[in-house]
């Protein structure tokens, strides 16, 4: 076998070795994310549950760096403290040689059972969680084949002269070592995969002992370099979590690089094979670590809240603007800063909305994330806003300062209510149409077009009402209820007469087409309630339809 071929086989096995890990990783989290992040919101409470975590959530999802997303996105809504989070990082970097050191033994010929068994479950699974479950497998049975096709791939190097010289000469120096390392485990972002090929190479006798552990320093240096890059960028507060893993690793790796020529010849001392020697020294190093930092990161915790001090962004469109607490005294000032405040919910509803229209026009992927990230922005400006309003002594309202509060919260609520159906029903709805390839046709386009027009004017009509008190749009707001309840009857009943025809194609189009109108029927209704305090103040409405 030539040098070329050894390389595209390599890449191709290690290619094959991160696909598996991408396909565990999203097996699980689909299969079991919901409670591993409640396993994660329990496990926070403090240092030493929070490494329990760690190790255990790691060990599910395959990488660390999915562990550590997760806790960002906690430690983002404020939930969650420094000291717990480093400790978690702790043990997620545990989880991981835990990982390795499981793939350390000779489980080659499970491989088949795993890819077997995953691929029924996947195919014959009754329920959404089941077949995600057998994607898992099937990703664990192809991590394990990658490692036998390595080792395939190593054996006939062993004897290749000048392979051996050329990775002598590579791996001669341990800092060239470590930096090779650390770069391919950040470009690969998985710790797992690059350690499992350092053993690769080191049972190879491609590479000495002392080189794979000076390697392993780099894949634990690497793992933690995706973090804090993917962190870089507005509010230097979210880097306190990535630097403090870096920096544990830093001073790990600076710790442990002058003694491997002796922890190696230790270790193979024991009888360990050269890949179980490289697989220990992940699992003793991150152990090491772990028990000589946890009791340390209060102290790193003060260090980094220092080293980064947390910023509001100017700009930030989720940052309250208005809500001025020096107005609290003054009932009628906070209203107003209030209202202000509940008409930038107003303007994001709108973007959503107009977001939402150019996705079904344009199908969009990415537009998709985009418009569903807006929710975002809406949750924290309504819990702004209520948690401003709560703070206003009720006991000095006038009793239509009471009445004006009561108006900004049902407005701010249901603003809040839009964006939930938007993220969570009409975009899953888009994105079940382009992932299907379902193509809906002209008029059905054209229909939810106009819906969507017709909502943004509906929109406008609902700021008049709250803002002006405007009793004319607040009864054209009510009449343009008829027009989306005609809208959906119209559409089920074009709907069950494709089902009556038998034809599939047609009647599972319809079925996405129904279910976007009814969603706009429903955001339709929150926006429509915005007229009736009026209407009822103004004594323009009945008590009840019912004869």
């Amino acid at each position: 076998m030539t040098a070329t071929q050894v390389i595209i086989r390599l890449l191709g096995d290690v290619a094959l070795l991160l696909w598996g890990i991408h396909m565990v990783h999203s097996g699980v989290m689909r299969a079991l994310g919901t409670e591993l992040r409640q396993v994660l919101a329990v496990g926070l409470r403090n240092r030493f549950s929070a490494f329990i975590s760690g190790v255990a959530v790691t060990t599910a999802l395959q990488s660390s760096t999915a562990t550590a997303l997760l806790a960002t996105s906690f430690a983002s809504h404020g939930s969650v403290r420094l000291v717990p989070a480093l400790a978690l990082m702790l043990g997620a970097n545990v989880g991981t040689a835990i990982i390795v050191q499981v793939f350390s033994f000779d489980v080659s010929l499970v491989f088949p059972v795993f890819i077997f068994l995953g691929l029924v479950a996947f195919r014959r699974g009754q329920r959404t969680r089941v077949r995600d479950l057998g994607r898992a497998a099937i990703g664990l049975g192809l991590m394990l084949l990658a490692l036998h096709l390595l080792a395939e791939t190593m054996r006939p190097v062993e004897g290749a002269p000048a392979v051996r010289e050329l990775f002598a000469a590579l791996t001669r120096d341990p800092l060239l070592n470590l930096a090779m390392a650390a770069l391919l485990t950040w470009a690969a972002h998985s710790s797992v995969a690059v350690v499992l090929f350092i053993m690769s190479l080191a049972m190879a006798g491609i590479v000495s002992g002392p080189a794979a552990l000076a390697m392993v320093l780099g894949a634990n240096l690497g793992s933690a370099l995706n973090p804090l890059i993917e962190s870089i960028g507005g509010d230097p507060a979210k880097l306190r979590l990535a630097a403090g893993n870096l920096a544990n690793r830093v001073i790990g790796c600076g710790a442990a690089l002058p003694f491997l020529g002796v922890l190696s010849a230790w270790l193979a001392s024991l009888g360990l094979g050269a890949g179980a020697v490289a697989a220990s020294f992940h699992l003793g190093f991150n152990l090491v670590l772990a028990a000589a930092f946890i009791g340390l990161l209060p102290l790193v915790a003060r260090a980094l809240v220092a080293l980064f001090p947390k910023t509001l962004k100017a700009d930030d469109p989720s940052t309250p603007k208005y809500l001025s607490s020096s107005a609290l005294d003054t009932p009628a000032v906070a209203l107003a800063n209030a209202v202000r405040e509940t008409l930038r919910m107003s303007d994001v509803v709108e973007a959503m909305l107009r977001g939402s229209q150019d996705v079904f026009q344009s199908g969009d992927r990415k537009r998709v994330g985009e418009v569903g990230q807006m929710d975002n922005i809406l949750d924290r400006l309504h819990a702004a806003i209520e948690s401003y309003l709560s703070a206003v002594d009720g006991e000095t309202l006038t009793e239509a300062e009471t009445r004006r509060l009561s108006d900004i919260l049902a407005y701010a609520i249901n603003l809040e209510h839009v964006g939930d159906v938007v993220e969570k029903s009409l975009m899953k709805l888009a994105a079940k149409q382009i992932k299907n390839r379902l193509t809906l046709p002209p008029d059905a386009l054209a229909e939810i077009d106009t819906m969507h027009q017709r909502l943004l004017e509906d929109l406008q009509l609902a700021t008049a009402v709250f803002t002006g008190g405007d009793v004319g749009a607040a009864r054209k707001l009510v009449e343009d209820k008829e027009f989306f309840r005609n809208g959906e009857r119209e559409a089920t009943e074009r709907h069950f007469a494709r089902v009556r025809d038998g034809k599939r194609e047609s009647y599972e189009v319809s079925g996405v087409h129904l279910d976007i109108l009814r969603d706009l029927k429903r955001i339709s209704a929150h926006i429509i309630a915005t007229a009736y305090p009026l209407l009822e103040q103004s004594e323009m409405l009945r008590q009840s339809r019912l004869t």
